[in-house]
């Protein structure tokens, strides 16, 4: 490794303040290496957002105008390949990089190909965090597995993932690069936060709930998220207990269809659309939380899932996608089948009729977390790959 810090050119189409699983992922590994200087080149969003800001060690320049117009979004899109493309290029003219990190294979890492392309010799690291189906990621125009998807795999020097599930898709597609698995992690004291008694009361009776039993879910309101089976789950589960209380935490297109779907089941009442939710406020609402939900259709790995499991509350999952890395049915969670509001209802059930086998598994389950899932643990990986990297 060098004396001097080296110099990581990073493409991703969002970043702070637009955040999601990856975003963050990308924000919390970058700011535990401080031996490297990361510069990201990213979508400008937000008018409140600054187009060049540094912290610390990574600089972050936002590219092109805000806009919230459909056709413009699309645009937008296209005009980032080249601008991100073009500012990598006077970057690395004044400050030369030492390495490539493209985050999803998308509009950031076809700008990131056509850097690549001009400057073969510098290394590129393919991180695939996508958590669509199978189906989704093989037929989307700029899929992983699309035109664009099959470059990068083949371009990459290395590739990372975040579950096995990613790592023999990517085999699957070709990938021949070494590929390491490193899954996202969990600020797992954000999420251990105690609350008092009176912290609680005050929430559940701003949300209404008496002695409800709660389920909470955390979850963008998308097909792949399966929150229509969780609603009819609960219609099933309130069968045997009527005293319940759903909390949707997230937003997305899918809102409206969903407070349809309740109100057709008559379950209303018992389910609350909290929308969108800054991180910082997840635990309160999990710490007067019986149980996590997600009964999804797919998933890359499941953040969601850990930091619920985290905070110290039992977590019903399916067995698709990276969940089965870390959730093992009566080990570490309840898993249902998938596309199953019946099973997903019994297992609501299961972990209310025994509380002392719930509590054991809730205690493995943190205990899992602590040990391989903390934003640490996933840095110091990523020191390794970048160290090997840079040193190819």
């Amino acid at each position: 490794m060098k004396n001097e810090k080296s110099n990581i050119a990073v493409f991703s189409f969002a970043y702070a303040p637009f955040e999601g699983g990856a975003e963050v992922a990308l924000r919390e590994i970058m700011r535990r290496l401080p031996a490297f200087s990361f510069t990201v080149f990213t979508a400008h969003f937000d008018e409140r957002s600054s187009i060049h800001e540094v912290q610390d060690h990574v600089e972050i320049i936002r590219l092109g105008k805000p806009t919230r117009r459909r056709y413009g979004l699309l645009v937008k899109k296209v005009r980032y390949i080249f601008q991100a493309w073009q500012a990598a290029e006077e970057r690395h003219r004044r400050a030369r990089f030492d390495a490539i990190w493209v985050v999803m294979a998308s509009y950031g890492g076809i700008a990131a190909l056509l850097f690549k392309m001009k400057h073969p010799s510098i290394p590129m690291l393919l991180t695939v965090q996508e958590g669509d189906s199978e189906r989704h990621l093989k037929y989307g125009k700029f899929g992983l597995v699309g035109f664009f998807g099959k470059v990068l795999l083949h371009s990459a020097d290395a590739i990372q993932v975040i579950s096995g599930y990613l790592r023999d898709f990517a085999l699957r597609k070709g990938a021949s690069e070494p590929i390491t698995v490193v899954p996202n992690g969990v600020d797992e004291k954000l999420f251990a936060t105690a609350y008092g008694p009176d912290q609680l009361r005050t929430l559940r009776n701003y949300l209404e709930i008496g002695d409800d039993y709660v389920i909470v879910t955390t979850s963008r309101l998308v097909p792949k998220n399966g929150v229509d089976i969780l609603i009819k789950a609960v219609a099933r589960f309130r069968e045997r207990r009527p005293n319940v209380k759903c909390l949707i935490i997230g937003g997305g297109p899918e809102r409206q269809r969903l407070e349809r779907l309740s109100r057709r089941l008559g379950v209303e009442r018992n389910i609350v659309f909290l929308g969108q939710m800054a991180q910082n406020d997840l635990p309160l609402y999990f710490a007067i939380a019986d149980m996590f939900a997600r009964p999804s259709r797919s998933e890359g790995l499941g953040n969601s899932f850990l930091e619920a499991m985290a905070a110290g509350i039992p977590v019903i999952g399916t067995p698709v996608g990276g969940i089965v890395d870390f959730l093992k049915d009566g080990e570490t969670g309840f898993l249902a089948q998938p596309e199953d509001p019946e099973s997903v209802a019994a297992k609501m059930h299961e972990i209310l009729d025994n509380e002392a086998r719930t509590q054991a598994i809730v205690a493995r389950a943190r205990e899992l977390v602590e040990r391989s899932y903390t934003w640490d643990v996933v840095a110091r990986m990523m020191r390794t790959i970048f160290d090997q990297l840079i040193n190819l």
